[in-house]
Order: structure tokens, then C-alpha cells, then sequence
């Protein structure tokens, strides 16, 4: 970080800690917090400037990527070859992974890509271990798997903190705020819902930190951060799960009770030994279902349909979306399709471009010869 923004941070930052917290304060701190996530982003963009920072030289492929994240020799280079066969170097000491190893779960004709990155440590986001190139490769991927050892599942509390500095957002989605910039006339606030968490007065001053004129809507009852990442604009929301290993080094008990701690703080979480492969099948499925993959079986016209080798789409995806990634053509030469299944409303249902599909469905796309 640029030493003269990183002063101004920690200035900022020790007059927020010194500053009593009330009702009297609550904008002030509010400006100061904005004035730290633009100064952050300012940061960046300097960062990246310079060419520092870009991350692993990844390509992504299949049909959704994963990266694995945790600390040092937690056990993610076993646990990518338990489920790809990858070739991730194994020891028993720190940084034993020194790139980002790829590997393919092949899972219910789905092709998964799993990404074994280095271990993430304290102090990652300020670039410790590799750290900014670890962030720079996980705000690429589709989802992440987090793991922790049975034996110290606090280190979920520090991953957590680590990437939510890195502008990531783990299983939240991004704020639904309208922000229409014009030349003149200042800051004007309103919302479509009653605000609990904000008044009008405390959303034009975080505002005031990114925009000088511009007509904002709230449509949904935000908190102060979420507010500011909203006018950040370089957060990411990504999915993720707990994966606790090493489950063998402890009583049923005991496991029970590290998964029912994580499990309260909202946390979906699976259990492994990565060493022995117990508990692999569970996660197959979680991962698979986290993803919100679907199978859909494409039956040419006049043939059978294709169960061996489905078309892996996403939760809502619709017919367009199906056309696109079967042919670049598709969807310019498309006429109508044919549904059966969970998604048709009888047996075999005509339908257009914007059908949503759903998991087993028999696909028929109809093209003009």
C-alpha cells in the first residue's frame, strides 16, 4: 500500500477507535468509514498500476471453479488429490503449495475445477505469505471451500477477516441500491422500504465520500457497511462452505460440537479426513448443490435423449441460456423448444427463449433450417 494513503488509513482508523461510540458520533464515524474504503480503493488502482498484485496465471475451465482456501498444511493438497487426482505437492511444513494447483472434480457429468492455493495467512490482505495474489486469485472464482482443522476451527474467524479486508463478501448478495449521477443539485436520498439501520442524513454523508451529485435509492434495509460497499463497487459476493479436517484425530463429541459452533454462525459445513477419504462423498454432493448446477438431458429431434452426458447449466437458467452454450448459432436460428420434467407444466410443454430450466429436465431445441 502507497505509504502516504496508508498513514492517512491509520489515522483515520486510530480516530474511529478513540471516538466514542453514540448517537451524536455515528455520522462522523460513518464519513471516516467511507473515507477509509475510498482511500483502499485508491490504493488499488495505484497497486495495479504498477503491475503488483495480479495474482496466479489461472485459466478457468469446466463449468465452475473452487478454490480452496485455508492456512498453511491444513490438508488442501490431500484433499484435491483425494478428489482430482491433481498433482499437489504434499509435506508436513508450511507453504508446501507455492502455486495455485489446478485439478477436475468430474462430478454428475458436471466438470468442477479445483484450485489448491497457497496457505492464506494473518495478515494476507496486507499482503503477507503471497497474500495479495492468493485474494487476487480467489475474487475469480465460483466458490470457495474454507478449511479449517477440527482442532482449531477459530481459523475460520481469521480467513473470514482476511478476505472480508480484501473487498470479499462470503454468502451475502450485493446491496440493492440505485445510484444515478447527474451534473448538479447535490446528494438526494430515498428508499422503497422503512430504513432501521440508516437515516437519509447518514446516507448522504458516506455518499458524499464517492459521488458529489447523484439521486440514490435504497431498496432494501442496509447497514452502514453495506452501504459503503455498495458505493465501493469493487467488492465481490462469493458462495462458501466449511470444510473441517482432520475429524479422525477426535471423539464424535467433540467433532459434533466444532460443527455445531460453526453451524450457528450460519455457516454450511462438512466434515473429512482428507487423509483417510471419509466423508468425500458428502462433500461431492454439498459442492455440487452449492454450486446450484443442474443437468439438463438434450434429446435431438427424432432421437433418444443423451442421459450420459448432460448440459450443466446454473440455478435459473433459462432456454437462451441453454442455446448459448450449446452453439454460438443457436439462439439466432432458434424457432421453439420442448420441455419434460420438473420444469414443464404437463408432459411435454412448448416453450420460447426465456423458459427457466430446471435440474433433469429433457431439452428439445427446434432451430429454422
Amino acid at each position: 500500500m502507497d505509504k502516504s494513503i496508508e498513514d492517512q488509513i491509520k489515522a483515520i482508523e486510530d480516530e474511529i477507535f478513540n471516538t466514542q461510540k453514540n448517537k451524536a458520533t455515528e455520522h462522523h464515524i460513518g464519513k471516516l468509514k467511507a473515507k477509509i474504503a475510498r482511500l483502499k480503493i485508491q490504493s488499488e488502482k495505484r497497486k495495479s498500476g504498477a503491475g503488483k498484485g495480479k495474482g496466479f496465471s489461472i485459466r478457468k475451465t469446466g463449468d465452475a471453479t473452487v478454490g480452496l482456501v485455508g492456512f498453511p498444511s491444513i490438508g488442501k493438497s490431500t484433499l484435491l488429490n483425494q478428489l482430482t487426482g491433481a498433482d499437489s505437492k504434499i509435506g508436513e511444513y508450511d507453504f508446501t503449495t507455492l502455486d495455485a494447483i489446478p485439478g477436475m472434480l468430474k462430478l454428475k457429468g458436471a466438470e468442477i475445477q479445483l484450485l489448491d492455493l497457497p496457505g492464506l495467512i494473518t495478515g494476507a490482505a496486507e499482503g503477507k505469505g503471497r497474500g495479495h495474489e492468493i485474494l487476487s486469485a480467489v475474487r475469480t472464482v465460483d466458490m470457495l471451500l474454507l478449511m479449517v482443522d477440527v482442532l482449531n476451527v477459530n481459523q475460520l474467524d481469521i480467513m473470514k477477516q482476511e478476505l472480508y479486508a480484501a473487498g470479499l463478501r462470503l454468502n451475502q448478495h450485493k446491496p440493492d441500491v440505485v445510484v444515478s449521477k447527474k451534473k448538479r443539485g447535490g446528494i438526494s436520498v430515498k428508499s422503497t422500504l422503512k430504513l432501521t439501520k440508516l437515516d437519509e442524513d447518514l446516507v448522504k454523508v458516506i455518499a458524499s465520500e464517492f459521488v458529489i451529485s447523484a439521486d440514490i435509492t435504497l431498496r432494501e434495509d442496509l447497514s452502514e457497511e453495506q452501504l459503503i460497499d455498495a458505493f465501493a463497487k469493487n467488492r465481490v459476493y462469493i458462495p462458501a462452505m466449511v470444510v473441517v479436517n482432520k475429524q479422525e484425530l477426535v471423539s464424535s463429541d467433540k467433532l459434533k460440537k466444532a460443527l455445531t459452533k460453526l453451524r450457528e454462525k450460519g455457516w454450511k459445513v462438512v466434515s473429512i479426513s482428507a487423509k483417510d477419504g471419509t466423508g468425500l462423498d458428502e462433500l461431492k454432493e454439498s459442492l455440487f448443490s452449492y454450486l446450484q448446477l443442474i443437468r439438463v438431458f438434450m434429446k435431438p429431434v427424432g432421437k433418444k435423449a443423451d442421459f450420459e452426458v448432460p448440459l450443466i447449466l446454473k440455478k435459473d437458467n433459462t432456454v437462451e441460456d441453454a442455446c448459448k452454450k450449446l452453439h454460438r448459432d443457436f439462439k439466432d436460428k432458434f424457432r421453439y423448444a420442448t420441455v419434460s420434467g420438473p420444469s414443464a407444466k404437463h408432459r411435454i410443454q412448448k416453450v420460447g427463449l426465456d423458459h427457466i430450466l430446471a435440474d433433469e429436465d429433457i431439452l428439445t431445441i427446434v432451430l429454422w433450417k
